[in-house]
């Protein structure tokens, strides 16, 4: 498998500035989602570097500061709870993408988007279904967003200990179900998520 494939495909076309981009955290009931937006200089390979999902977190956490040092650029943002129960999770997503893109300290001409739905950017783009596991770009945006986000939900653990958050990061495990249950929900909990709960 040739890491490099999509970004090299983008460089023949004649764009400049390539860039992953990948979120983590569309699917908990707790928390923001976050979003990465990575561009690595040219023919580059990091190695160690995978679909984050198929990462252990120790191994995240260690690639976390290489691709920040080996990118040209790199972005990481988030799209808030509130701004999920405003627009939904969807919308949500596509904003913090957005943010993740802008935020480029070099600005990306052609954006890889991981998933099937391209943010409103005002650049060229494309979508990669499980590019993460395709593309060395949108991996490292993967290791980013996840890593990124990770680290804030042990923070949340910290304010609210009774949740969990640290050991399930915010997911709808049994666990954290049964805290909600008992405790209701804390402000980071995305109450349209727990609709079902309560039922």
């Amino acid at each position: 498998m040739d890491w490099l494939e999509f970004e090299k495909e983008a460089l023949a076309k004649g764009y400049k500035s390539v860039c992953g981009v990948d979120e983590a955290g569309r699917g908990p009931l707790a928390g923001p989602v976050c979003a990465a937006a990575v561009i690595l200089p040219e023919g580059v390979i990091i190695d160690g570097v995978n679909d984050s999902k198929k990462l252990s977190e120790k191994k995240r956490e260690s690639l976390f500061d290489v691709i920040r040092e080996q990118a040209l650029s790199y972005s990481i943002a988030y799209a808030t709870v509130d701004e999920i129960e405003e627009i939904n999770i969807l919308n949500a997503t596509m904003l913090a993408m957005c943010r993740a893109i802008n935020g480029l300290e070099i600005k990306a001409d052609y954006a890889m988007i991981d998933g099937n739905k391209i943010p409103p950017i005002d650049i060229d783009a494309e979508c990669i279904v499980k590019g993460d596991a395709k593309s060395m770009s949108i991996a490292c945006a993967s290791i980013l967003a996840k890593v990124s986000r990770d680290r804030l939900l042990y923070k949340y653990a910290e304010e609210y200990p009774m949740y969990g958050f640290d050991k399930h990061k915010g997911y709808g495990t049994k666990v954290h179900r049964e805290a909600i249950l008992k405790y209701g929900p804390c402000p980071y909990h995305r109450k349209s998520f727990l609709k079902k709960l309560y039922k």
